[in-house]
């Protein structure tokens, strides 16, 4: 079984939760994730299955989209609202002409602090780790780029924000920070993810749906086969000849035709196409090689 599932994750799940209820739901090992959600959090978690989990590079390109509550007044030692709070409430809060323009300071590349609470490792361990037994470690920041930081409404004590980021942008962190920014202190209340690059939570299914679908024998309504990823890059289609190479893992200058991507592909310093096989079916990612014209396979799927 090779695919990949959009699951709603829903509150107080881990990531980790979603992957060992798919492992029972479908009978398979061979099932990871792209891009974890907090328990605190809910929607758009991508699971991969089979032969995709090796595709989790590619993945992680995407932006992802987020509705963010943010509380201010006050932090927390975890940055959202199960942490315990670091001070006294203020009230003293601004006004929300202050607000939007804080917000702005911190779209485009940013260094970022990973929260204490955190996955994020220092010397072989989880920042948690440290954090949970009070010991005091350092913490580098992350250079990570936010697309958007957009003010969505606001009833003081809470906004709600719309967050545009790339990978290994902390949200919570962003509400902490703000709060710093602000003078007033503030945590992240409540989060959800509602995109992943061109995938959408409406597109996704809940735990519960994908074991009635799988005991239906249904599983094409949630699982997508490994053809249909990465649509958003150019793909060619080999020869039987050219198939064999790749899959040795030769260099190849494909002679078919190119086939366009479906929407804009996502920025990155070393583009990547796919190979379809004679039969359509996806027989490896290539990037480009010193040859014009040839491309060098990175994935195989034999």
């Amino acid at each position: 079984m090779d695919g990949l599932i959009l699951v709603r994750k829903p509150v107080p799940w881990t990531s980790h939760d979603v992957v060992r209820n798919l492992r029972r739901t479908l009978a398979e090992k061979r099932i990871g994730h792209f891009g974890t959600l907090d328990p605190l959090a809910s929607g758009l978690l991508l699971a991969a299955v089979g032969r995709v989990t090796r595709l989790f590079p590619y993945f992680s390109a995407y932006e992802k989209t987020y509705e963010a509550r943010i509380r201010l007044g006050f932090a927390t030692d975890t940055y959202d609202a199960d942490g315990r709070p670091l001070g006294e409430e203020r009230t003293d809060l601004p006004p929300v002409e202050i607000l939007s323009a804080a917000l702005g300071r911190f779209e485009g590349v940013i260094d970022q602090l990973p929260p204490p609470y955190s996955a994020k490792k220092v010397g072989g361990k989880p920042l948690y780790a440290y954090a949970r037994k009070k010991q005091e470690v350092e913490r580098r920041p992350s250079r990570v780029f936010v697309r958007a930081f957009r003010l969505r409404g606001y009833e003081p004590p809470f906004l709600d924000a719309e967050v545009i980021c790339g990978s290994g942008t902390y949200v919570r962190g962003l509400a902490h920070d703000l709060g710093l920014a602000l003078g007033c202190g503030a945590h992240l209340s409540g989060l959800v993810r509602t995109a992943i690059g061109p995938y959408r939570i409406e597109e996704g299914h809940d735990p519960d749906e994908i074991r009635a679908l799988r005991n239906d024998g249904r599983t094409d309504r949630f699982l997508i086969p490994l053809e249909r990823l990465l649509t958003d890059r150019p793909a060619y289609v080999l020869s039987g000849k050219e198939a064999e190479d790749v899959r040795l893992g030769r260099t190849v200058r494909p002679e078919g035709p190119r086939i366009a991507p479906v929407g804009p592909e996502p920025s990155s310093d070393r583009p990547i196409v796919r190979f379809l096989g004679p039969d359509g079916g996806l027989a490896a990612l290539a990037r480009p090689a010193p040859e014009p014209g040839s491309f060098a396979p990175v994935v195989v799927f034999p």
